[in-house]
């Protein structure tokens, strides 16, 4: 049995919910203004530079969800396993995981330092814009490894029942990039003045003392990593456990930024001003659900070890409490952006045409929230029951199925806000379909026990 962890099968479950959710909001909310910090400066240099950084953001996502899913494979196999696992088991298992990890990621940087402007000129970016988005990558590739073994390594601590570790190191990563943001990018005072490229530099920094942070807690706390991997054949097994979850969920998690590529390209037509926008606006939309996604990583945990125990009658009252949860919460967040949508939308830009195209957003797919998060909680909750085919499913169907193709006929027909509209779509009836497969889905599990 590791030490330290949380038996989640047993007690009140709003309280446990809420008790490790709010540390992982807390990182979260770092992480979310980690790249509104970035938005807010980069936006100060110019419209050219703001939309260079908009089009980084498929990239940025895509690396995310590479390595979440490993995360998620890994947070998941744990927690099925934590309460009977010993701690050489769990030592393997989060050792196997990081260097899967390690391997994704060096590949990654490679193809991307050698397709920069390809890939950014297929997306829409052209001149002045595809310059500043040379520098800015250029940049934040040699980073991306401080990026995905945090992430993994939270994971892992995660799956322990301490959501207040990983927390706490997330918001330390997103000080430390408020802190140099201004610093690197307008050259205060000893800084050298590196518009653009700062912020990527600062980004590269402020994951690196992630870095340090997630791997001494790791080694020296919970003495969770090793590099004695083991024969071959036992990485590999341990490998298969990860993948089978972290495929499908590293599936689910690609299909948005490779979507949002598209979309970014279909708003490309409209001008660099849409696309701006939609990069303003997709940042602050990652704000305004990072409490239901918080809530839906600790749902795995919470499902994952319940699962282990046959209590399914908890799994469902989890997750009652979290679809009620989501709706309000997705209902409050639409009224706040109706009040001061122009607001938060100045605070990135001042050019108007950019604020205007954000508060369309803002007041159309922002009245979808509440559905976009039963979509977020009932993926976490399939990983967490080990069933992770139907979260890519449902993903293809809101994103490639629904959101990209009516976003073509409405940019079309409609417009910009034909494309917003497409998004709305697609976000409230697959939120309703994939919750309620998620419900019969437990109960035919329930049911063969």
């Amino acid at each position: 049995m590791v030490k330290g962890k949380r038996n989640l099968t047993e007690g009140n479950i709003l309280r446990q919910l809420s008790r490790l959710t709010w540390p992982m909001l807390l990182g979260m909310i770092g992480m979310v203004i980690f790249n509104l910090v970035d938005t807010y400066f980069v936006g100060k240099l110019g419209v050219h530079q703001l939309a260079a950084m908009s089009f980084s953001f498929p990239v940025v996502m895509f690396l995310n969800s590479l390595s979440q899913g490993v995360g998620i494979g890994t947070s998941s196999l744990v927690s099925r396993n934590i309460i009977h696992a010993k701690r050489s088991e769990v030592k393997m298992m989060a050792s196997r995981a990081i260097l899967l990890g390690v391997i994704n990621v060096l590949i990654f940087v490679v193809i991307g330092l050698l397709t920069i402007r390809p890939l950014f000129t297929a997306l829409g970016a052209q001149d002045d814009v595809l310059n500043y988005v040379s520098d800015y990558m250029s940049i934040w590739y040699f980073g991306a490894p401080f990026v995905v073994i945090p992430m993994i390594g939270n994971n892992i601590v995660r799956a322990t029942g301490d959501t207040f570790t990983p927390g706490m190191i997330m918001l330390i990563s997103a000080v430390t990039n408020i802190i140099l943001d201004p610093l690197l990018i307008f050259g205060i005072g000893p800084f050298p003045e590196m518009g653009i490229a700062g912020a990527a530099l600062t980004t590269v920094i402020a994951r690196a003392v992630g870095l340090v942070a997630i791997l001494f807690i790791l080694v020296k706390r919970e003495k969770l990593l090793t590099l004695k991997f083991g024969p071959v054949k036992h990485i590999v097994k341990t490998w298969k456990n990860v993948l089978y979850i972290a495929v499908p969920a590293s599936l689910t998690l690609l299909i948005t930024p490779v979507s949002i590529g598209l979309i970014t390209k279909i708003l490309s037509r409209f001008g660099k001003e849409a696309v701006a926008a939609f990069g303003v606006a997709s940042r602050v939309e990652m704000f305004a659900l990072m409490t239901i996604i918080a809530l839906g990583s600790v749902l795995i945990i919470f499902v994952g070890q319940n699962l282990s125990k046959q209590k399914f009658q908890r799994i469902f009252e989890a997750l009652k409490v979290s679809s009620r949860f989501s709706i309000s919460w997705g209902i409050l967040i639409f009224l706040l952006l109706l009040l001061f949508g122009q607001a938060v939308a100045s605070l990135f830009t001042n050019d108007t045409h950019v604020i205007e195209i954000t508060k369309s957003y803002f007041y159309i797919i922002g009245a979808s929230y509440g559905f976009q998060g039963l979509v977020m909680l009932s993926t976490s909750s399939f990983n967490g029951v080990n069933k992770p085919l139907p979260s890519a499913v449902f993903s293809v169907i809101r994103m490639m199925i629904l959101y990209v193709p009516l976003a073509w006929l409405g940019s079309k027909l409609l417009g910009i806000n034909g494309v917003f509209w497409a998004g709305f779509t697609a976000n409230t009836s697959v939120g309703i379909m994939a919750f309620l497969f998620l419900k019969r889905t437990i109960r035919k599990l329930d049911i063969k026990q």
